[in-house]
């Protein structure tokens, strides 16, 4: 049948094999191109609308929240240490995750928050691990996480692996980068682990760079203006697990951290500009 056709078509076998090939590579190209144009009209949306990031909404309402006497003890949050000292925010991202000798563990920003709001406010840890994301206690969260952060914007990023426990939940984050599983075998590198990839139109950084790491970690957490919400490291890594068919990883986990610990150690050096915009 297939040569009846090209008998009828009147056209040689290698020719027309010849012209879909052609025809194939010339669709790729329009495609790569068609893919870069949008990748190009989405980084204009992006600037144009930088200078309305609804971070700013979060970002105020997590500044009352800090200075707002909460939670059992009725007490701010103005004595949590993020490590720079009690109260101290100005900077104190830009060095997450870190070693804290008060939980003898390294803790992310997130992990840290739950330690203070439980111990000096008296909240309750797991009420804020067990709250849905966006609501309640969480959406408590997002508002600290986006006014803390906002305060090392236009900093390097300085993160110490200095501490034992600090190289062992680097070396943990790595493992857990790697690890592939779920059912089909997905892991962090799948996506982040190589230079030039994208899935949606979307440039997917290469983490394991000191350069991808920057533009990944350093602009995480963010506003995403296809979901309309603000998005924490916590729940982006754990949107990214639910990607990979894995199951959501405990919020506020030494998992979490461990991670996070991975990408900000390689992100060094680069320039915090969170809250970021996402599409």
């Amino acid at each position: 049948m297939k040569l009846l056709f090209l008998k009828r078509m009147k056209i040689k076998a290698p020719h027309f094999l010849r012209g879909l090939a052609l025809l194939g590579a010339i669709s790729v190209g329009m495609a790569c191109a068609n893919a870069q144009s949008t990748a190009d009209e989405i980084a204009k949306y992006r600037q144009m609308i930088a200078d309305g990031n609804p971070s700013d909404l979060y970002e105020d309402a997590g500044a009352e929240l800090w200075k707002k006497p909460s939670g059992p003890k009725n007490v701010t949050l103005e004595k949590c240490n993020l490590g720079l000292g009690p109260g101290v925010i100005k900077g104190a991202s830009a060095q997450l995750p870190r070693y804290f000798a008060d939980t003898n563990k390294v803790q992310d920003l997130e992990s840290r928050l739950i330690t203070c709001m439980s111990t000096i406010q008296g909240i309750s840890a797991q009420e804020i691990i067990d709250a849905p994301f966006q609501k309640g206690l969480k959406k408590d969260m997002d508002a600290l996480v986006a006014y803390v952060v906002s305060q090392s914007k236009d900093q390097k990023i300085k993160v110490s692996t200095k501490h034992p426990k600090e190289k062992e939940a680097y070396e943990l984050g790595k493992r857990a980068f790697y690890f592939e599983g779920g059912p089909m075998d997905f892991s962090c590198a799948t996506c982040h682990g190589a230079s030039d990839k994208r899935i949606r139109l979307q440039d997917l950084p290469n983490l394991t760079t000191q350069a991808g790491a920057a533009a990944g970690w350093g602009t995480w957490p963010a506003y995403r203006v296809s979901s309309g919400q603000f998005w924490t490291m916590g729940l982006r890594l754990s949107d990214c697990y639910r990607q990979q068919r894995f199951p959501f990883p405990i919020y506020g986990s030494d998992l979490l951290t461990a991670v996070s610990m991975y990408m900000a150690v390689n992100a060094n050096g680069g320039v915090v500009q969170t809250p970021g915009l996402k599409r």
